[in-house]
C-alpha cells in the first residue's frame, strides 16, 4: 500500500508547551519493561561473590562445593574466564581496570568481584554465592583520606588540574577583607531507583546486551574494545531506564554478565544488589577544599584561590573538580583553582550529578557568604559587584549570562529585601530563623550524534536515535522537538531510543543529552519535512531521512557555554536539639530553551531536594578496619524523606542559547549546584555559627553552638 504525500500542516508549537511523558501510561500500568524483566527462553541468573578484604590477593576459591549446590551450571572466576584486552582508549580515556572482571587474583578493595555464580533461578545463585568459600593473603590497606596527606599529587592532564592567572600574593596582601576557609564534604552515592541490572546472550553471531544505562552506544563499543569485536557484532538496548545519575555506564556486571554468557552460550541475567551498588557503580569522592577570598572594603574580588582534595582507587585516577566551579563564576585580579588526588584502598569514584559542582559550589559558594559577612554587604549585591564580563580563566565570552537576572527574580518572589541582615534574631518559641542564597552554575555541553526520521506511509513519523531517557523525559522532549521540526502534531510522532544499532549518539550525562539529540532529530526532521514538500508518494517502507551534528557543532564559535540559577533557603533550626528543618526553597534557572515546562520542573526540583538532602542528610562512613562502607544499605546510608522536603518552587527565565538552533542548554545537573550552599548560608543565618562540613547533623549543630542559644 502507497499513500499520496501532501504538504505537512503547521501545528502549533510543541515545544514549550507542557506534555506528560508519552510512557507515562506503559510505566504505570506495568507494560514497560526493565532490564532485569525482560523474558527470555533459557535464560540463567547470576549472582557475584565479592571480596571481603580491602587488599590482598585471592589464594584459592571452593568450587567444587558450590557446583555441587541445586540448580549452579557454572562459577567463573579468574582462573577459568576469557582473557579480556586491557589495551584500549573509550569515550571516557583509559578504562577503570574495575572492567577487567576476572582477569587476576588481586583484590583492590572490598567489595571486588572474584566470582560470578550461575544458576537456574536467581534464589539459587544468591545461595551458592554467599556458600562460595574464598581464602585471601591479605595485606594492610590504607582508606583514610585528608587534605594533609604528603601523597596527595596533581593528576595529569596537569594544564587541566591547575589554572592560575595573575598575582596571589601581591593581591592577597593589598586586600581589605580575606576569608580563607576550609569545607569538607563525604562520600556520597547515587543508588538509582532500579539497580543496575544486564542480560546478556548471543544471537546469529552477535553478542546482545539488555541493559539499563546512560549510552547504549557507549557500553557496545566499551564491550567491544573488551571483548576484541568487531563493533558491529555487540548490539546494546536500554529502552526504560530507572535512574542513573552518572552512575550507568559501563560497570563491571555488564562484563561479567557477557563474560558467563560467551562461557554458558546461554542468556545470562546479572542484578546488582543494592549493598553491591555501594562498591560496584562508583560514588562521589569525599572532598576536603580550601577557599581563599581577597577583596577591596567594597567587596570587589582582588584574589581567588580554590583548592579540592578528593580520593580515588589505586588502580584508575578519577578526579572530582570541585575547584573547577570557580574558573567561570566570578572576576578576581588573580585566579588560582587546583586539583588533587590522594590515592587509597577504595573503589574509583565516578561521575554524580554536577560531578565536581555540587561540592564545588558549597565550597565556594558558603566562602561568599563568609566574604559578605565580613565586607557588610548583602550577599547578593557582592555577587553582582564581581560578575564577569567574560570567562574570568578563558577570557571568552559567555553565549549568555543572566546570573543577576535569575537572582533579582529570586529575591523578588523570595522576599529577599524584608531580611534583616544580622544573624540569629528571628526566633519562633524554639526555632531560629534563617535565609540563605547561593549561585549555581554548570557548563553545557553538546557531542556528535546521528538520528534517523522516517515518514511512515500510514501518515505518523518514527525517530530513531540512540538516545536514554534516564528518567528525565528525554523521550518526550524529543517528541516535541520532532514535532515542530516536521510541523505535524506530537501524538503523530513516535521517538525509538536506547538501541545502539541505531548509530553514534551522545551520553545521557552532563546536562547534554537532550541538546546533543535534539539537534540531529531537528536537522533530520526540517530535511524530511522539506523532501515531503516536493509531493510524491510514501513507499510501504517509509521514507527516511539520517542526519549527523558533528560538523554543525564544529562550526560553533568558542564561547563559555553554561546554564545558571539563584537558590534561596528558609530553615528552622531547633536549639535544644540542633535539628535543622527547611522550610522553603526556591531556585530560578537560566537554562536555554524549556523543551518540556512538566518535566523541566521535576528536574529543577529534584536537583534542589538532592542539595538538600546533601546539606542534611547524606553521609558515606568508611569503617578504617575493613576498608568498607559503615551501613552499605538505603537504611544506614541516609537521604531526605517526604518529611524532610518542604515546598521546593523552581522557575526559569527565558536565556535560549541563540548559536544553537535548538537553543537549548541543559538543565539535568544545574539544580542542584549551590542547593547546599544556600541551606548551610541559611543555617549561619538562623544561628550564628559557620557549618564548613556536610553534612549539618544535629550533633554538630549542638555540638558548634549558636550566637543565640
Amino acid at each position: 500500500m502507497t499513500t499520496t504525500t501532501t504538504a505537512t500542516t503547521a501545528a502549533p508549537t510543541a515545544v514549550g508547551t507542557a506534555h506528560t511523558r508519552v510512557e507515562g501510561r506503559d510505566k504505570v500500568t506495568g507494560a514497560a519493561r526493565y532490564a532485569g524483566e525482560v523474558p527470555l527462553a533459557g535464560l540463567t541468573h547470576g549472582w557475584l561473590a565479592v571480596s571481603t578484604i580491602a587488599r590482598g590477593r585471592i589464594r584459592a576459591l571452593n568450587t567444587a562445593a558450590v557446583l555441587a549446590m541445586p540448580g549452579v551450571v557454572a562459577v567463573l572466576h579468574h582462573g577459568n574466564a576469557q582473557t579480556l584486552n586491557s589495551d584500549y582508549t573509550s569515550l571516557m580515556g583509559k578504562p577503570d581496570p574495575a572492567l577487567q572482571v576476572f582477569q587476576h587474583d588481586r583484590v583492590p578493595y572490598l567489595g571486588w568481584p572474584v566470582a560470578l555464580v550461575i544458576a537456574e533461578t536467581s534464589e539459587q545463585a544468591r545461595e551458592a554465592a554467599e556458600s562460595l568459600v574464598v581464602e585471601y593473603d591479605e595485606e594492610p590497606h590504607d582508606v583514610a583520606f585528608g587534605a594533609d596527606r604528603p601523597d596527595a599529587f596533581i593528576p595529569e592532564p596537569a594544564d587541566a588540574s591547575e589554572k592560575k592567572k595573575g598575582d596571589l600574593a601581591n593581591e592577597f596582601a593589598a586586600s581589605a577583607f580575606v576569608v580563607d576557609s576550609e569545607y569538607t564534604t563525604p562520600e556520597e552515592y547515587h543508588h538509582p531507583l532500579e539497580p543496575h541490572a544486564a542480560t546478556a546472550y548471543w544471537e546469529n553471531g552477535r553478542l546482545e546486551i539488555i541493559d539499563s544505562n546512560q549510552s547504549s552506544m557507549l557500553v557496545a563499543q566499551e564491550l567491544a574494545k573488551l571483548f576484541s569485536l568487531d563493533p558491529t557484532a555487540v548490539r546494546v538496548r536500554a529502552e526504560h531506564v530507572g535512574g542513573a545519575f552518572g552512575a550507568k555506564i559501563c560497570r563491571p556486571h555488564q562484563v561479567a554478565a557477557a563474560l558467563a554468557a560467551t562461557f554458558l552460550q546461554r542468556p545470562v541475567r546479572l542484578v546488582l544488589t543494592r549493598r553491591q551498588m555501594f562498591s560496584l557503580i562508583g560514588y562521589r569522592s569525599a572532598t576536603a577544599q580550601r577557599v581563599r577570598l581577597g577583596a577591596d572594603a567594597d567587596g570587589r574580588l582582588r584574589a581567588l584561590q580554590h583548592e579540592g582534595w578528593n580520593q580515588t582507587s589505586t588502580i584508575h585516577d578519577f578526579v572530582e573538580r570541585s575547584a573547577d566551579v570557580a574558573r567561570a563564576m566570578y572576576e578576581a585580579d588573580a585566579h588560582h583553582t587546583v586539583s588533587r588526588l590522594v590515592r587509597l584502598d577504595v573503589p574509583t569514584p565516578t561521575f554524580v550529578r554536577a560531578p565536581g559542582e555540587a561540592p564545588g559550589s558549597f565550597a565556594l559558594e558558603c566562602a561568599l557568604d563568609e566574604l559578605a559577612e565580613k565586607c557588610g554587604v548583602d550577599p547578593i549585591a557582592l555577587r553582582a559587584r564581581n560578575e564577569p564580563e567574560v570567562g574570568p580563566i578563558s577570557g571568552l565570552p559567555f553565549s549568555s549570562r543572566r546570573l543577576l537576572t535569575c537572582f533579582e527574580e529570586g529575591a523578588r518572589r523570595f522576599g529577599w529585601a524584608d531580611r534583616d541582615p544580622r544573624p540569629g534574631v528571628r526566633r519562633e518559641g524554639r526555632w531560629l530563623l534563617g535565609t540563605g542564597t547561593a549561585a549555581a552554575s554548570f557548563p553545557t555541553l553538546a557531542g556528535p550524534s546521528t538520528a534517523a526520521v522516517t515518514a511512515e506511509a500510514d501518515g505518523t513519523f518514527t525517530v530513531r536515535i540512540t538516545a536514554a531517557d534516564v528518567g528525565t523525559g528525554a523521550r518526550t522532549a524529543l517528541t516535541l522537538v520532532a514535532a515542530d521540526a516536521l510541523e505535524v502534531a506530537p501524538e503523530r510522532v513516535t521517538v525509538r531510543i536506547g538501541d545502539s544499532d541505531f548509530g553514534q549518539a551522545w551520553i545521557a550525562g552532563g546536562s547534554a543529552g537532550t541538546r546533543s539529540w535534539a539537534w540531529a532529530v531537528s536537522l533530520a526532521g526540517r530535511e524530511l519535512r522539506e523532501k515531503l514538500a516536493l509531493g510524491g508518494t510514501i513507499p510501504p517502507q517509509g521514507i527516511t531521512v539520517r542526519s549527523d551534528s558533528k560538523a554543525a557543532l564544529e562550526a560553533l564559535p568558542k564561547r563559555e557555554r553554561h546554564a545558571f540559577g539563584a537558590q534561596f533557603a528558609e530553615v528552622a533550626v531547633d536549639v535544644a536539639t540542633g535539628e535543622v528543618r527547611v522550610r522553603r526553597m526556591l531556585g530560578v534557572f537560566a537554562a536555554g530553551r524549556i523543551i518540556n515546562p512538566l518535566t523541566a520542573r521535576g528536574q529543577f526540583v529534584g536537583g534542589m531536594i538532592w542539595g538538600l538532602s546533601m546539606a542534611l542528610h547524606e553521609e558515606g562512613v568508611r569503617d578504617a578496619a575493613s576498608g568498607g562502607q559503615v551501613g552499605a544499605d538505603l537504611a544506614g546510608y541516609h537521604v531526605a524523606a517526604n518529611a524532610d522536603v518542604p515546598l521546593v518552587e523552581a522557575d526559569w527565565i527565558d536565556d535560549p542559547d541563540e548559536q544553537d538552533p535548538t537553543g537549548i542548554k541543559g538543565i539535568g545537573e544545574v539544580g542542584i549546584v549551590g542547593a547546599a550552599a544556600a541551606v548551610a548560608n541559611a543555617v549561619w543565618h538562623a544561628t550564628g555559627t559557620r557549618h564548613r562540613h556536610l553534612p549539618i547533623r544535629p550533633d554538630r549543630v549542638l555540638t558548634a553552638g549558636t550566637a543565640s542559644a
